[in-house]
């Protein structure tokens, strides 16, 4: 059985972890988050703003995927990617 510290052992630290800090792709998919509870939603802009939050996401959950810094962080990329994947093609 894998242990904690290989799930969660940051590779170049040796500290656990799980979650990080934001970067600037969640601090603007929140922002996004926000303006679409304000604009109307029968809008453009809200479309577009959902569609540029689902590029964000996938663009963070690559990005994690390739540089994440233990196998828990690329696995939660690796779900973002599907979860946005999923709601893209149904």
């Amino acid at each position: 059985m894998l242990s904690h510290r290989w799930w969660f052992g940051h590779r170049k630290t040796g500290n656990i972890t799980i979650a990080q800090p934001p970067n600037w792709p969640l601090y603007a998919i929140a922002a996004l988050w926000v303006l679409r509870r304000i604009v109307d939603p029968a809008g453009d802009p809200y479309l577009i703003m959902g569609w540029v939050s689902t590029a964000l996401w996938l663009f963070w959950g690559i990005d994690e995927i390739v540089r994440g810094v233990n196998p828990w962080r690329r696995l939660l990329g690796a779900g973002v990617v599907i979860w946005q994947v999923v709601g893209i093609i149904s």
